[in-house]
């Protein structure tokens, strides 16, 4: 017991010196002003020039100006022109500083890379569409790594990549080059898609390009042998493309395509990325919701087993694929086979029971959705008892929702009201799925 106060006091005593360090350390730093950004009052990384001569970090007054401001923080004086000049003798002295201040823990800022400019980008492009023309595939990969690595520098270059119409330009020439041989052109067609998956939104004239059948065959293709980076690339284009007005052409153009059905499927079963598993949620409601309720796609996807599989992914989902997940089952259940795949899951009830009111709204009236549209039958109504769903719907009306899911919610409590009473609640609703396999 001495020993264990003794150093649980000497612990005490450490901490106590550690916090006096740091304090002496804040106080011994002492960053010039001339050195801090007026807007942020950090330490500038990446100092620049406005036109009434006050020097701001880079990202702090892009994003004054991009907020639509056009005055000068500082001065309030209207900007003449927005052109940002980099003042490379302020970026030298504080570098110097924080060399001199090595010792007392401050880190030296590099060198920053100077920004992609509109005209850099405009040519770029320029020399894409003539590339393409020719059907010069090598030169036209080489210009699309050179966009793709100024998109990796960082944000404010994406912003001004994407503001010169890219998007347009490469979904051209994805179209022009899967037309000609996409098996010919596989490596720059993978690096293109490697670009337009951060593009967002494409356009219309970029989808339109991207939603012709050579296009679709190409993506659907990637997403089938595609690497890691590819397929995730592929799934982030067709939910792009298909979540448009033109979804219902697009998707008429995929019925035709071997494959893409078992494709967006097993991104779900077997998930690679969030990212792609959000992507292909989106994709295939998309498909499903554009469709007349007995459409081949949506029979495909239900034979497959995609009730079972997203019941699954729903257990521990995060908020944003649970609500995605939630919504597709939502659609499915809209038709009679889709309804039925789903009173015959086994687990489904306790499942929707269990991401009422602990998830988001959305979710909530979602789950609200699918109770409503499977609780038909006696023994799924039965069920519903049994995990607790009479419960849960009563304490829905009295946190409150929307007026749609308040209707359902009363519906289903007067279909459930006969049973309640006859019924023990023999499932707990927040049971821990713990025998479940996890593909999260």
């Amino acid at each position: 017991m001495i020993l264990s106060w003794r150093n649980r006091r000497a612990h005490n005593n450490k901490m106590k010196n550690n916090n006096r360090l740091c304090e002496d350390l804040d106080a011994e730093i002492n960053v010039p002003t001339h050195f801090r950004c007026p807007i942020s009052l950090d330490l500038m990384k990446d100092p620049v020039t406005l036109c009434t001569g006050i020097t701001y970090d880079r990202e702090n007054i892009e994003r004054w100006i991009e907020a639509g401001n056009e005055t000068c923080p500082f001065t309030k004086q209207v900007l003449e022109t927005f052109d940002l000049i980099p003042n490379h003798i302020l970026r030298r002295m504080i570098q110097d500083w924080c060399v001199q201040n090595r010792s007392l823990g401050v880190e030296r800022i590099p060198t920053p890379r100077i920004p992609v400019s509109q005209c850099e980008v405009s040519e770029v492009c320029s020399r894409i569409v003539a590339a393409t023309r020719r059907g010069d595939g090598k030169k036209c990969g080489e210009l699309v790594r050179k966009i793709k690595n100024w998109g990796k520098e960082s944000e404010r270059n994406k912003r001004c990549i994407m503001k010169n119409g890219t998007a347009c330009i490469l979904s051209a020439s994805f179209e022009s080059f899967a037309r000609d041989s996409f098996e010919k052109h596989i490596n720059l067609l993978v690096e293109i898609l490697s670009v337009l998956s951060w593009m967002s939104p494409l356009g219309k004239e970029g989808r339109s390009k991207l939603g012709t059948e050579s296009s679709l065959r190409c993506i659907i293709w990637l997403l089938r042998n595609g690497d890691l980076s590819g397929r995730q690339s592929a799934v982030l284009v067709l939910k792009e493309i298909l979540h448009s007005d033109e979804r219902r052409i697009i998707t008429n153009t995929l019925r035709a395509i071997e494959g893409v059905v078992e494709a967006l499927f097993f991104l779900i079963k077997e998930p690679i990325s969030p990212t792609a598993t959000k992507a292909s949620l989106m994709a295939i409601y998309c498909m499903i919701s554009s469709t007349t309720k007995n459409d081949m796609i949506t029979s495909r996807f239900l034979e497959m087993g995609l009730v079972g599989v997203i019941v699954e992914a729903i257990v521990e989902a995060d908020k944003s694929v649970c609500e995605k997940a939630l919504g597709v089952l939502d659609e499915i259940c809209n038709t009679e086979k889709g309804k039925e795949e789903a009173c015959n899951n086994a687990l489904i009830m306790a499942v929707l029971v269990r991401k009422v009111l602990r998830v988001s709204e959305w979710a909530t009236e979602l789950s609200v959705s699918i109770l409503w549209k499977i609780c038909d039958e006696e023994s799924v109504r039965i069920e519903a008892i049994q995990v607790g769903t009479f419960k849960k719907l009563l304490v829905i009306l009295q946190v409150g929702c929307g007026e749609s899911t308040k209707e359902k919610v009363k519906e289903l409590l007067k279909l459930l009201n006969v049973y309640n009473n006859r019924v023990d609640c023999c499932v707990d609703s927040s049971m821990g799925f713990k025998y479940l396999k996890k593909p999260f």
